[in-house]
């Protein structure tokens, strides 16, 4: 959008600009960053203006501007495509934006100066050129908050073509469309988010050793200057020797106070359950986690200990971190020791007991480094003199499955597509799209092998196979909460496919894998529509597997999020009874007639009165009755966190 858009109302411009960081003492192309600017009666506010981002990236209130004007550039070199400079001085502060054409520059400015005219603060001279390399170019003062060189106009315009003032709307064209309203919705503003954004640094929680040239490999610990968020999953980076490259989005963490993720006693991925079997797994007093509640926003810690129930046997205690009214706000474990931050609160805790059944001793780390999307940026198509053939798996709907090697490092699992098994060039245009799907509790797709037939698939390995035959071969050692940790897991890798309106079709319990750490995650989600199998195909054609289909699909084939809920509900209802296969006695055309007639299936006996609920909600025969995944996760969450233990 290169041409400022007139708005009428509360908005008053609407345009694509370049705006210049406020915080680097030296300039260069990074530091020219493209953004969504808006201006209101009250605000002049700036978004990310890329649009797979749209979120906010500061706001300046109009009460607190001191002055709006071009920048004379004395012929200096800007290092940005637009160039035409104006700036906004508010506070102690100077924004530069830079407009596409001196009409845009000239429209920006004297809006503004329509919309301050009566403010308080406004200066009587100003510095008419830019404040670069720690001087002003103007008058070369050196001091940043130095008085102005120049008279300042408030009604004027010092470029060569001041746009004449011109009331009500005839000043401009017609405007083009207004900018997707995505950009102005209420949870992109917060008045407490301050103006400008510095340098984002990074630091990594994993190695990450490169496997191309354009990569920049990652080593724990370490510290890097994102350069470019290219997509969601890799961002290109610098490392503090100057080498540039490409690196996992999900491999960093922000480097800011505040984010816990930086602690390696912090494990967001992990609910009661997960941590209660890491925590018995390491087997020490004093052992901790610290996790996201079931709550949003909100923190547990959850420790082990030797102490209390005697020799041989240990327990597990689960604190919440409460947060006092504020402001300020402190957060505590007990109510005599407040702290102004959580990692604070932590590292008083690791010294003294304070309440808990034993000081917080040994953090458990992260686990294994999470897969990435894809081998590399951009990477997609696999050589396959590159891949090593192991042992076979098992056999899935489109073929044989070996465990393999990829450039002899990488274990991953290799599907060989037999021919006639799949509409082949439908699941290629396809592939891209479901590699860029990574989540925690989703099987990544690591890339495809298409230059010869048969086509390769090549996924993530999952060391403990399908959850139906996991879920069978450990009858009757599971407990409530590992059944329920397993529908969490579930819900969290489906919740991630709704949010990106990408539907299942197949969701079911032989559609799940579970790797060596218990972590259960979500396959082939989507190739369901690519099977050519007859078990698949019903008479009239459309593809489904009856006995987890909702009425909307085996009637009228009609496939959403909702019906994958409904399939959810099956799988669910599959955990609890550790693998039993759904309507069991009946044939696929007889649980069409059940459902229709509104049968269900009966409660298992290790589902709570609670637990079934939920399942009976996936079933609602109208589809827009049924939760969505966001809220399935909340409910199977606050049912797995069940009692906390306060502190004494």
């Amino acid at each position: 959008m290169h041409e400022a858009t007139r708005m009428s109302g509360e908005m008053l411009l609407v345009e694509t600009l370049i705006k210049r960081s406020q915080q680097k003492k030296r300039t260069s192309p990074l530091n020219y960053k493209e953004r969504l600017f808006v201006l209101t009666k009250t605000r002049l506010t700036y978004y990310d203006g890329r649009a797979e981002k749209k979120f906010r990236r500061g706001s300046i209130e109009l009460s607190r501007i001191r002055c709006a004007e071009i920048v004379k550039n004395g012929g200096g070199i800007i290092p940005c495509q637009n160039k035409y400079p104006f700036q906004v001085v508010y506070d102690t502060n100077t924004l530069y934006v830079f407009a596409p054409s001196q009409d845009s520059r000239s429209l920006w400015v004297q809006s503004l100066k329509e919309e301050i005219r009566d403010n308080l603060a406004i200066l009587t001279k100003f510095h008419p050129q830019f404040w670069q390399e720690g001087a002003w170019l103007c008058c070369r003062q050196a001091e940043k908050q130095a008085p102005g060189c120049e008279e300042y106009n408030l009604f004027g315009d010092i470029s060569r073509k001041p746009l004449p003032p011109i009331p009500g709307e005839e000043r401009r064209r017609p405007p083009p469309p207004a900018p997707d309203d995505d950009y102005f919705d209420g949870d992109n503003f917060d008045e407490d988010d301050e103006e400008e954004e510095e340098e984002e640094v990074v630091v990594a929680l994993y190695d990450f050793p490169g496997t191309e040239p354009h990569d920049l490999s990652l080593v724990k610990g370490g510290e890097y200057v994102i350069l470019e968020k290219c997509d969601v999953n890799w961002f290109k980076a610098r490392n503090k020797y100057g080498e540039e490259g490409y690196i996992p989005s999900n491999y960093v963490t922000e480097k800011k106070s505040g984010n816990l993720a930086q602690f390696v006693w912090y494990s967001k991925q992990v609910n009661r359950n997960k941590a209660e079997e890491l925590l018995r797994k390491e087997d020490k007093e004093g052992a901790f986690i610290v996790r996201d509640s079931s709550t949003p926003g909100t923190y547990t810690v959850s420790l082990y200990t030797k102490s209390v129930t005697g020799e041989g046997s240990a327990s597990i205690k689960h604190y919440h971190i409460k947060e006092t009214q504020g402001p300020p706000s402190y957060f505590y474990l007990a109510e005599k020791h407040l702290f102004s931050s959580i990692p604070e609160l932590i590292e008083y805790h690791k010294h003294n007991a304070a309440g808990l059944v034993t000081r917080l001793r040994y953090p458990v780390g992260k686990q294994s480094a999470p897969s990435t999307a894809g081998f590399s940026y951009e990477k997609w198509e696999i050589n396959p003199s590159e891949l090593t053939f192991m042992k076979e798996l098992g056999s899935g709907q489109f073929g044989l499955v070996r465990l393999g090697k990829w450039r002899a490092q990488h274990k991953v699992a290799i599907k060989t597509i037999r021919e006639g098994a799949m509409h082949e060039e439908d699941f290629l245009e396809e592939a891209k799209v479901m590699m860029n799907l990574s989540h925690p509790k989703l099987v990544q797709l690591y890339g495809v092998c298409t230059q010869h037939k048969p086509i390769y698939i090549v996924t993530e390995f999952m060391e403990l196979g399908c959850m139906l035959n996991f879920l069978r071969q450990r009858r009757g050692s599971f407990t409530l909460g590992s059944l329920l940790s397993i529908c969490l897991d579930v819900s969290e890798g489906m919740e991630h496919l709704e949010c990106n309106g990408f539907i299942h079709r197949d969701l079911a319990a032989r559609n799940c894998l579970v790797n060596e750490a218990l972590v259960v995650k979500v396959s082939d989600f989507g190739m369901a529509r690519y099977v050519l199998d007859n078990q698949y195909t019903s008479s009239s054609g459309a593809k489904f597997p009856v006995k987890w289909s909702p009425p909307e699909v085996f009637n009228f084939s009609r496939y959403s999020s909702k019906s994958d809920v409904w399939s959810f509900g099956v799988l669910m209802w599959e955990v609890f009874t550790e693998g039993r296969m759904p309507f069991e006695p009946h044939q696929n055309h007889e649980v069409v007639t059940l459902v229709t007639q509104g049968h269900r299936l009966y409660r298992p006996k290790m589902a709570t009165a609670e637990i079934y609920e939920i399942m009976q909600l996936c079933w609602h025969e109208r589809p827009e009755e049924r939760p969505s995944f966001s809220q399935l996760c909340m409910m199977i969450a606050d049912a797995l966190e069940g009692d906390t233990t306060p502190p004494n």
